[in-house]
């Protein structure tokens, strides 16, 4: 493991394993999208890439599903479980980044008034999105799980009264 570099993605799989005891690179893939996708999202190939990887490092086991469709199955070996919760105690602060393609627009010269009306639209959709999730299925999340939905929500709210600003300034 020494020479292996974990970065987030590598932990985003090593924390859905853990979460569902067993799991092939596919049901990382379908799981992240299900779940932690409206925040942090990860290609496809990257999860495939990552299993491979943190499996040649030793923090995941593998085995091959009998029959079918002889599936790899993951499970974290004591070396990623201790890899896993070395990161969840982390308490180092890393600056966020953004990456929203419309203010890289605004940026470079996009008419904020132009943008601002489809921006709006969008980030109500999710902001109602999140909300009804919340409401629907709030009561079942982890502590942590709500609090990141939680942040979505405020995340959303924040965009919404961006956007409404930019739309409504004057230069």
């Amino acid at each position: 493991m020494a020479d292996t570099r974990l970065t987030t993605p590598s932990f985003l799989v090593l924390g859905i394993i853990d979460k569902l005891g067993e799991a092939s690179p596919y049901d990382v893939k379908v799981e992240a999208a299900r779940t932690v996708a409206p925040f942090w999202s990860v290609p496809h190939a990257q999860v495939y890439a990552q299993c491979d990887r943190l499996a040649q490092a030793g923090l995941l086991s593998e085995v091959r599903q009998e029959g079918g469709r002889n599936r790899r199955l993951m499970k974290l070996t004591e070396a990623g479980r201790a890899a896993l919760a070395g990161w969840l105690a982390d308490t180092a602060f890393v600056p966020v980044e953004a990456r929203e393609r419309s203010i890289l627009k605004l940026w470079f010269g996009a008419r904020g008034e132009v943008l601002a009306p489809e921006q709006l639209t969008q980030h109500h959709d999710t902001l109602a999105q999140y909300e009804d999730l919340a409401e629907s299925v709030g009561a079942l999340l982890t502590r942590g799980q709500r609090e990141a939905l939680e942040f979505g929500i405020r995340y959303e709210r924040m965009m919404v009264d961006f956007w409404q600003w930019v739309e409504h300034h004057e230069a």
